[in-house]
């Protein structure tokens, strides 16, 4: 995600602590947020996807799903 739109995140957050938010500022606000989201979430399964479980028997497993 992009400095700008991580900055306006916590931007809007902080304003919403100080005064109400508008109703547009509410929606950009959501939106942000579940961009963030979907990135993050995206990563973590991209990280699980590189993660590899060995057992004490020396075998080992991938986590990547199976499609």
């Amino acid at each position: 995600m992009e400095k700008e739109k991580l900055n306006r995140i916590n931007e809007l957050a902080k304003k919403s602590k100080e005064t109400e938010l508008t109703e547009e500022e509410k929606v950009e606000q959501a939106a942000l947020r579940q961009e963030y989201i979907n990135e993050i979430r995206a990563s973590f399964g991209a990280m699980l996807d590189n993660t590899v479980i060995q057992y004490p028997d020396g075998s080992r497993k991938s986590l990547k799903k199976d499609k």
